[in-house]
């Protein structure tokens, strides 16, 4: 079903997306398909919204961060679903939408008037994505996840932090994130499907899958090597050097990823019998004599300062990088140039910045057409295109809690 036009023409313009998604995956999720250009209408608890809004401080007036990166793109409609005409508003808007993005425990929509018939037989070009913890098969079937708590539970924590010290948790909600990732890409290939054969279909992820396959080579190594992978800190378990390392004043990153480019920064630092040396021939030697490997390269990075190293390493082609804060990230030409940072007139809460859109299209550009939106804000705009109440339905909705 078409969405109501605005002047840019993104590649997923034309898409309306029902969102009953909370907190982060289904968010960031739904998001990215708004800045895309699908019509995101994110429903809402009256009197409450998603949890997110109160997540601060940093306040900017009355909203929070956190919510405020991550919800741009979005109209915010309030309905109380406990209420039979709450069902009956959100049953009508799922039958004007192409996608329904859903993260409440498993049963909560059926319990709703929501059956998998009721789907079929009202919505069939209904595409559902559901979240879910730990999906409805295994022992934790239908129990909430928390992104904290599955860091720890995949392991991901385990190979995380400084080899002599304790697990890590990334700095992040990395598995919410990824998450919202693989939601927006299997909703995009069952959009395609649908293309195909007319047909809509139920997807479903789970933070629990999300966090096993973040583990990637790590897990690789585990199925084959069939050994408990260990904690390198900021090394890697299959290259070297590939670390932090400190010069006499500040800190670079190295990710020499083969053989060639290790010769190059051995001549670089002036030592080019790391060559020849026997240790360091290959990768894989390399990998066998990882302490000795690192060491002999802390001791001629010593010599210069983070800034010299970088200069002279980055011209010979050797890949590198400055250790950045937050803020050195955010304010650099390079953040800049891109895009990455963006302004943004909000209602209630001024002029805000907030992160950029870190992908473009040549033909159908992406961008920012709505700020992230105030609790029930398009409530009533929703209720009457969507919907066909008028004013004093709506207002008899409100009076009763029902919106």
């Amino acid at each position: 079903m078409p969405s109501k036009e605005t002047s840019r023409r993104g590649p997923l313009s034309g898409i309306r997306v029902i969102d009953m998604t909370r907190i982060l995956a289904g968010p960031f999720c739904t998001m990215n398909l708004g800045d895309m250009g699908a019509e995101i209408i994110k429903i809402e608890q009256p009197g409450k919204g998603d949890d997110t809004r109160s997540w601060g401080p940093p306040f900017a007036g009355d909203q929070a961060a956190y919510f405020l990166g991550i919800n741009r793109n979005k109209k915010s409609v309030t309905l109380n679903l406990k209420d039979k005409r709450g069902q009956k508003i959100l049953g009508d808007l799922l039958k004007n939408a192409d996608i329904l993005i859903e993260n409440f425990k498993t049963g909560t929509i059926k319990a709703w008037g929501f059956s998998e018939e009721w789907f079929r037989s009202e919505t069939p070009q209904l595409i559902r994505c559901s979240i879910t913890g730990y999906g409805d098969k295994g022992p934790k079937a239908g129990m909430p996840g928390y992104d904290f708590l599955l860091q720890a539970e995949s392991g991901l924590m385990s190979v995380t932090g400084e080899e002599n010290g304790g697990p890590q948790k990334l700095g992040v909600a990395i598995v919410d994130v990824c998450t919202g990732q693989y939601a927006a890409m299997c909703i995009l290939a069952a959009l395609n499907a649908r293309r195909n054969n007319g047909k809509g279909q139920r997807v479903d992820l789970s933070l629990f899958n999300t966090s096993l396959s973040m583990l990637i080579n790590v897990a690789s190594n585990y199925l084959i090597g069939e050994e408990n992978p260990a904690r390198y800190g900021n090394g890697h378990p299959n290259i070297v050097p590939y670390r932090d390392f400190p010069c006499n004043t500040g800190e670079i990153a190295i990710a020499v990823g083969n053989d060639m480019q290790f010769e190059k920064l051995a001549i670089a630092l002036d030592h080019p019998e790391w060559v020849a040396d026997k240790r360091f021939l290959k990768n894989s030697d390399r990998v066998k004599h990882r302490e000795e490997c690192d060491g002999v390269i802390r001791a001629a990075l010593s010599s210069q300062n983070a800034d010299y190293w970088i200069d002279l390493l980055q011209r010979d082609g050797i890949p590198c990088s400055k250790i950045n804060s937050v803020d050195d990230a955010l304010e650099s030409e390079q953040a800049n140039e891109n895009n990455m940072v963006l302004k943004i007139d909000h209602l209630t809460s001024g002029t805000i910045r907030t992160l950029g859109i870190p992908y473009s299209f040549s033909e159908t550009p992406v961008g920012v057409d709505l700020p992230p939106p105030i609790l029930g804000g398009h409530t009533k705009e929703i209720l009457k295109s969507l919907v066909n109440l008028d004013d004093k339905q709506i207002d008899e909705l409100s009076i009763e809690g029902v919106i």
